[in-house]
C-alpha cells in the first residue's frame, strides 16, 4: 500500500467510525474516494515575525491554523477576522490575501495541501471530463480542542522537514489526524447553525449534482423537515434547491463546452444529470438565453481582452479570452481554472501587444477607448473586428450590453442582467433587516490621499443596487470625491467601509490615521462598525466585480450587525 492510498484509508476509517448522523454522513461520503497529500507546512512562532500571504488566486488547498497571534483574512473579497482557536480552509482558484503577527508560543500554522478525487469511483465517465476535487468545508472551523489540534501541527512541523523517510510518512498520517479533527468540529457546528446546514448542503449539491437529488434528501442533509428547508434555501439564495441544482447543471455543462473538446451534446447532458434530451436544451436555453448548440459555436470563437477591465464582461458573458493582459490576475486565473494554456498573456507595449494579437488569429477584439488611441484602434481592425466601449459616458451596465451586442450575445447578457436584479432585491432585503437605517460612507486610502466612492464604482452597489443610506456629505454622482480627514467626521457616517492600497504610502498613510484622535472618535469607530474590502478586485468597475460583490455583500455585515 502506497503512502496516500495508507493516508486515505487512516482518514476513512476515523471519519466512518465517528460520522453517526446519517444525513451528515451522506454530505460526508465523497470522503471514501478521496486522497490527501501535505506538501508543505510552516510555523511561526515569536512576536518578532510576522506573516503575509500576498493576493492570489491559490493553485492548492491552503489550511490556516491560528493557535496564537492576530490577523485578517480575505476569501474573494470577504474580510474576514482571524479568530485564535479557529481553523481556515480555502480552495484552489479563490482570490486570497492574508496577514498575521504577535504570535506567542503556540505558534501560527500555515499549510499547503492537495487532494485528489477519484472519477471512477462516481461512475464518472473519464473521458468526458477532468475531475476538480471539491473539499467537503470551506472558510472557518472554530475548532473544539485547539490543543491538540497544536500539538499535531507541531509534531508534523518537526517530522515532515527531517532527514527520517518513516517519519515524514507519519507526518502524512498525523495530518490525516487534523484533517478528521477540523472535519468533525465543521459537523458540530453545522448541527447547531441552520446557515451551515444551508451552506453545507448547498456545497452538497455542487459534489452530488450528476445524481438524481429530492428536496426531501437535501433536507435529510441539512437536517430539517422539509418545508423547512425550503423555505430557509430560498430565503438565503434567492431560489430553490432544485432552480440552484438546475443552475449549477448547466453551468457545468457551459464550462465543459468550453474546453473546446468535442463532446456530443448528449454526453453533456448525461454528465450533468440529465437523461432527456430535450428537456435538457430546454433548460439551457433558459439559463444561459441561447441553445446549447448555439453555446458551443460561439465558444469556439477567439475573443481577445485588449484591456483588463474588459475581461470582466467577457466572464461574465461566459466566455474564456484567447489573450488578455499579462499584468491582470485574472489571465493567470482562466489558465489555472479551464487548465488551459491557450490564454496567451499580453504585452503592455502597442507594438509588441499588436503582434502578439497578430499570432493569435482572433475572431474579434474588445478594448477601451480611454486605453486605445484611434491609430491603434485603425490597425487593430485590420487584424480582426475591433469594438473599443466607450467609457467615460457609459456605466457598467450599458457596457456589458454593448459588447454583448458586438460580440452577438444579447440573449445571454440580458439573461444574466434579469439574475442579477432579482438576485440585488433579495440581497437588499437581506441587508436591510442587518443595518436597518443606517448610513454607509466607503473611504479608499491611496498614497496619501482619501477618497469617498461614489458613482463608476463599487459604491454603485450600496447606494444604487442595495438602497443602503450614504452619508450626509456623500454625493453619489461623483465619481471620486477627495477629502481630507478632518471632513470624516463631518460625514457623520453609522458605518465606514475601507479600501486601504497596498503600497506602502498607502499603508503609512493608513496606519497615521489610526493612530490619531479623530479616528478613534468617529462614530463608526467607536461602535465597531468598520469594516474592510481589499483594495483588488473591488476597484474595478466590470459587471463581474458588481456581481461578485453583490454575492460577498450580505456575509460582510451578517456577524456584526
Amino acid at each position: 500500500m502506497n503512502q496516500s492510498s495508507a493516508s486515505q484509508l487512516a482518514l476513512r476509517r476515523v471519519v466512518l467510525l465517528d460520522i453517526e448522523n446519517k444525513a451528515n454522513h451522506r454530505a460526508y461520503e465523497s470522503l471514501d474516494h478521496m486522497s490527501f497529500k501535505l506538501r508543505e507546512i510552516e510555523l511561526f512562532r515569536n512576536h518578532a515575525i510576522a506573516w503575509e500571504l500576498r493576493l492570489q488566486f491559490i493553485k492548492s488547498y491552503t489550511l490556516i491554523l491560528a493557535a496564537s497571534g492576530q490577523g485578517w483574512l480575505t476569501i474573494d473579497g470577504r474580510f474576514i477576522e482571524l479568530r485564535q482557536g479557529s481553523a481556515y480552509i480555502c480552495a484552489p482558484g479563490q482570490l486570497i490575501q492574508a496577514a498575521a503577527h504577535s504570535f506567542d508560543e503556540r505558534g501560527f500554522y500555515h499549510l499547503r495541501f492537495d487532494m485528489i478525487e477519484e472519477a471512477e469511483a462516481f461512475g464518472h465517465p473519464t473521458e468526458i471530463i477532468r475531475q476538480i476535487s471539491v473539499f467537503p468545508i470551506k472558510g472557518e472551523v472554530i475548532t473544539s480542542s485547539p490543543v491538540s489540534v497544536n500539538a499535531l501541527c507541531e509534531t508534523i512541523y518537526h517530522e515532515l522537514s527531517g532527514g527520517d523517510p518513516l517519519k515524514r510518512f507519519r507526518s502524512q498520517i498525523l495530518f490525516q489526524e487534523v484533517l478528521y479533527t477540523i472535519l468533525q468540529d465543521a459537523l458540530l457546528n453545522q448541527g447547531n447553525d441552520p446557515e451551515s446546514a444551508l451552506e453545507s448542503t448547498k456545497a452538497y449539491i455542487e459534489r452530488h449534482y450528476q445524481q438524481d437529488l429530492t428536496i426531501e434528501q437535501l433536507a435529510k442533509v441539512a437536517g430539517m423537515s422539509s418545508r423547512h428547508f425550503m423555505r430557509l434555501f430560498k430565503k438565503r439564495y434567492g431560489c430553490s434547491a432544485i432552480d440552484y441544482l438546475t443552475d449549477f447543471r448547466i453551468k457545468q455543462a457551459q464550462q465543459l463546452m468550453r474546453t473546446g473538446e468535442h463532446y456530443r451534446l448528449k454526453d453533456i447532458a448525461r454528465h450533468v444529470g440529465y437523461h432527456d434530451d430535450i428537456y435538457f436544451r430546454r433548460k439551457f436555453k433558459q439559463i444561459a438565453g441561447m441553445p446549447p448548440a448555439t453555446f458551443m459555436k460561439n465558444s469556439k470563437l477567439k475573443i481577445v481582452a485588449y484591456d483588463s477591465l474588459c475581461i470582466g464582461y467577457l466572464l461574465t458573458l461566459k466566455i474564456t479570452p484567447s489573450a488578455a493582459p499579462a499584468d491582470h490576475p485574472w489571465t493567470d486565473y482562466y489558465q489555472r481554472k479551464y487548465a488551459t494554456e491557450a490564454v496567451v498573456p499580453l504585452s503592455s507595449d502597442f507594438v509588441r501587444k499588436r503582434e502578439e494579437i497578430r499570432l493569435v488569429n482572433p475572431d474579434y477584439i474588445v478594448g477601451l477607448d480611454i486605453h486605445v488611441p484611434a491609430e491603434e484602434q485603425t490597425r487593430l481592425q485590420e487584424i480582426a473586428p475591433t469594438f473599443v466601449v466607450p467609457w467615460t459616458e457609459t456605466d457598467w451596465r450599458k457596457q456589458l450590453r454593448l459588447i454583448a451586442q458586438f460580440l452577438g450575445l444579447t440573449a445571454i447578457a440580458e439573461v444574466w442582467l434579469e439574475n442579477y436584479e432579482r438576485k440585488a432585491h433579495l440581497v437588499s432585503a437581506q441587508v436591510k433587516s442587518l443595518l436597518k437605517d443606517d448610513s454607509l460612507l466607503i473611504l479608499r486610502i491611496t498614497g496619501n490621499q482619501y477618497h469617498v466612492l461614489g458613482s463608476r464604482s463599487i459604491a454603485t452597489v450600496f447606494y444604487d443596487d442595495l438602497q443602503i443610506v450614504p452619508a450626509p456629505g456623500v454625493d453619489p454622482i461623483k465619481m471620486n470625491q477627495q477629502v481630507i480627514p478632518e471632513q470624516l467626521p463631518g460625514f457623520d457616517a453609522d458605518r465606514l467601509l475601507l479600501i486601504v492600497d497596498e503600497d506602502p504610502l498607502a499603508q503609512s498613510t493608513w496606519h497615521k490615521l489610526t493612530h490619531s484622535k479623530l479616528w478613534h472618535n468617529l462614530k463608526a469607530v467607536r461602535n465597531g462598525r468598520v469594516d474592510f474590502l481589499p483594495t483588488y478586485p473591488w476597484v474595478e468597475y466590470t459587471a463581474f466585480t458588481q456581481e461578485l460583490l453583490l454575492n460577498e455583500v450580505q456575509k460582510l455585515w451578517r456577524n456584526r450587525a
